[in-house]
């Protein structure tokens, strides 16, 4: 039982209430705040008017009218994201960050410097707490699919042990949704059969599975009996690195797809920069309702770890990746393999003006926002399109 999964509650808003205490116990919503803008995060409460992420401004004004809306600092939030990350890995070098807010640790070989592993999960909460002003919710289980579990069932500020013989129970009451991997129309079909919680499904023989989902059944009957076989792998070590969402709710609209894949490669291109690394294949990856799963991936002439470049890449992968009978989404994720060291990856007398320039600029943000910290400088292209949704190409 050595698995921590950590995950910022309501992060951007719980950022920007703790910046601004005025705004404490208010409705607060994160996002886009005109156009056709998308809601990044929601306070816990706006969420009680039905507000969530991933849902249109339009829609989140019309169900919460009252709530305050701030447009998105993307670099505030990936500086304190690693004020957090620092504190993980003074627990342990083994660190998976899956977004700017959320991580699994194995802290498996650290229990004689800071305790099991439950206890060590309550010092980094209370260390969050302490150095950030921020809240976590965390959880301790035997696999990273229980760790996520537990601690989604805790929040918010929840802190949840689930321990190898406690699964069993832990699991069955719960809705059949809450399995990785069953979207809409698979949770529908299930319901179909009579089968409505996980405890139904894991009666059930496997080879029922396999029959009605494929090899998806196989993937749904392990995670029904707490098997989950993958492990934590820190950025260093990793043969790819990427960055993935799954949203609150499935999305349909290309336009606010094209603004989460924007986030996800601002924070992409920032953890190969702080790695040293370069990438010269850039991967998409999509996975609709029903759970089917397509991925595009391009390689490049020349490694990257440019923002802009692989933005251009990513955005048309998604145009091929996406028809129509793949949405709405319920994941999206971009991917950077083939990874090389900086220095060697990028030696060309025969780049480009403007890729010299955009590397240049990638540079001097990075260093100004190290030194300076919070709000000393913003990447205008990008933060226009998550400030307002518009669609133009960025500069």
């Amino acid at each position: 039982m050595t698995i921590i999964h950590v995950d910022m509650d309501a992060f951007y808003a719980s950022v920007e209430q703790r910046d601004r205490p005025e705004l404490r116990g208010k409705p607060l919503i994160v996002g886009g705040v005109q156009g056709r803008g998308v809601v990044c995060a929601a306070s816990y409460e706006a969420r009680k008017f039905g507000v969530h992420s991933a849902m249109p401004i339009v829609t989140a004004r019309r169900l919460c009218p009252q709530a305050i809306f701030l447009p998105v600092r993307m670099s505030h939030y990936a500086e304190i994201s690693r004020q957090i990350r620092e504190i993980f890995l003074s627990f342990t070098p083994l660190v998976e960050p899956l977004s700017l807010d959320e991580a699994f640790l194995d802290v498996h070989g650290c229990e004689a410097l800071f305790g099991p592993a439950p206890a060590i999960a309550g010092q980094i909460k209370q260390r969050i707490r302490t150095e950030t002003g921020l809240v976590a919710s965390i959880g301790v289980a035997p696999n990273k699919y229980l760790a996520k579990l537990a601690g989604d069932c805790g929040k918010p500020d929840g802190l949840v042990v689930l321990a190898p013989d406690e699964v069993t129970a832990f699991l069955a009451p719960l809705p059949v949704s809450r399995i990785w991997g069953i979207g809409a129309k698979g949770e529908r079909r299930l319901h179909k059969l009579g089968i409505h919680t996980i405890g139904q499904l894991s009666a059930l023989p496997e080879a029922f599975l396999l029959d009605r989902f494929g090899e998806v059944g196989r993937h749904i009957w392990q995670l029904a009996h707490g098997q989950d076989h993958r492990t934590v792998v820190p950025d260093r070590d990793a043969k790819s690195i990427s960055a993935e969402t799954t949203f609150a709710r499935d999305i349909g609209d290309l336009e606010i797809l094209r603004i989460w894949l924007l986030d996800l490669v601002d924070h992409l291109a920032v953890r190969l920069r702080r790695q040293g690394l370069c990438a010269r294949t850039i991967d998409v990856k999509i996975r609709s309702s029903d759970f089917r799963t397509r991925t595009r991936s391009r390689t490049l002439a020349i490694g990257t770890n440019a923002t802009e470049a692989i933005w251009k890449t990513a955005a048309a992968l998604l145009e091929q990746c996406l028809s129509r009978e793949m949405l709405p989404l319920r994941l999206l994720g971009v991917g950077a393999t083939k990874l090389t060291r900086d220095a060697g990856a990028q030696r060309d007398l025969f780049e480009s003006m403007d890729c010299r320039r955009e590397k240049a600029l990638d540079e001097t943000i990075d260093t100004i926002r190290a030194q300076f910290g919070t709000g000393s400088i913003q990447r205008g292209s990008l933060l226009d399109r998550r400030a307002s949704g518009t669609e133009e190409e960025p500069v």
